[in-house]
């Protein structure tokens, strides 16, 4: 089935406030944060706002202790490495090789999910939006024209890609089917506010001599590019899965070349607006119709008398067919 209207408006604001992350990380860096106060001060205020929305919302945090065991693999897969990673691999590699890196999450995540079982809905049609959308990518940037693809930056931004698709992988089998996006969502950056403030006696804390600028790249930082994306794309895995989800990836550096030009003045060249349409038209094959394969519904032959008696049964009449129980929904739920 095409992906529902709000997703695509969710996923089209997630791109925007994800784009401008690396600007933020960038402005930090050049501003007197170090690589470890950036991640574990995204971390906090990501988490701070989400809390914040959660208890306006009426949520609660979980109390599980098998929960909050999910949260910490996952804090620690989508959050306090990647964060780390990508402060660390910024401080050497230029936006363009960033953004081409970046750009692998969603092959990783395919790649995952198919190894995992966690995405069992692949296509030619979607293979082929995977592919045209990364190649669009590397059209956009011409990582061949920069230096620094074969540095131990580069190889630490392509670890930050991997441990995304690992973390949407495994945020989508234990994580999304919570009842509360939200509050799960503030609990996992909380895990993950823990797990990078632990880091800190280890990269050293270092000189704070971080001035306005920087002050204010690392709130946006963490309150846009952490917080609110990160609810955002909760609510992504949640509803279309997590390779779905990872497509985002693609559309960060039509994200950053736009803002580049209308804030920057950077010149869009005729290689860069090519590589900008074969991107968004790779995007739109893993979202089309033809892109997710759906899943075989169980057969349920009731005999006439049990169908009877399970419509006896309070809230078990829909739509005037009895003894049916609303598809995704298990007995007790």
């Amino acid at each position: 089935m095409p992906s529902h209207p709000a997703s695509t408006v969710r996923m089209g604001l997630l791109a925007l406030l994800w784009g401008s992350s690396f600007l933020w990380i960038k402005v930090a860096l050049n501003h007197g944060l170090t690589p470890a106060q950036v991640a574990v001060t995204r971390c906090a205020l990501g988490a701070a706002v989400l809390v914040a929305l959660a208890r306006a919302r009426g949520g609660r945090l979980p109390r599980s202790r098998a929960t909050w065991g999910h949260l910490a693999v996952a804090a620690l897969l989508c959050n306090a490495v990647p964060f780390a990673l990508f402060a660390v691999g910024e401080q050497t590699v230029d936006s363009g090789v960033a953004g081409v890196l970046n750009a692998t999450t969603p092959l990783w995540s395919l790649l995952t999910g198919v190894l995992l079982g966690t995405d069992r809905g692949v296509r030619p049609v979607r293979l082929a939006g995977l592919a045209l959308g990364f190649a669009g990518t590397l059209l956009i940037f011409a990582p061949w024209q920069r230096a620094g693809l074969t540095s131990w930056g580069a190889l630490a931004l392509a670890g930050a890609a991997l441990s995304y698709a690992l973390a949407f992988a495994y945020m989508g089998r234990h994580l999304t089917a919570r009842k509360d996006p939200t509050a799960v969502s503030a609990a996992q950056l909380l895990a993950a506010t823990a797990w990078t403030a632990l880091a800190l006696p280890v990269a050293g804390p270092g000189p704070l001599h971080v001035d306005t600028t920087g002050v204010l790249a690392v709130v946006a930082l963490g309150i846009l590019g952490t917080g609110v994306t990160f609810h955002l794309n909760y609510r992504l895995i949640a509803d279309e899965g997590p390779t779905a989800a990872a497509t985002v990836g693609y559309l960060l550096p039509v994200v950053s070349v736009t803002l580049g030009a209308l804030v920057l003045g950077e010149e869009l060249t005729p290689r860069v607006l090519a590589g900008m349409a074969v991107v968004l038209t790779g995007v739109a094959l893993t979202r089309g119709p033809g892109a997710h394969r759906p899943r075989p519904a169980r057969r349920h032959t009731p005999s006439a008398a049990h169908a009877q008696e399970r419509s006896a049964v309070p809230g078990r009449v829909l739509s005037g067919r009895p003894g049916r129980v609303p598809a995704g929904r298990a007995d007790g739920a």
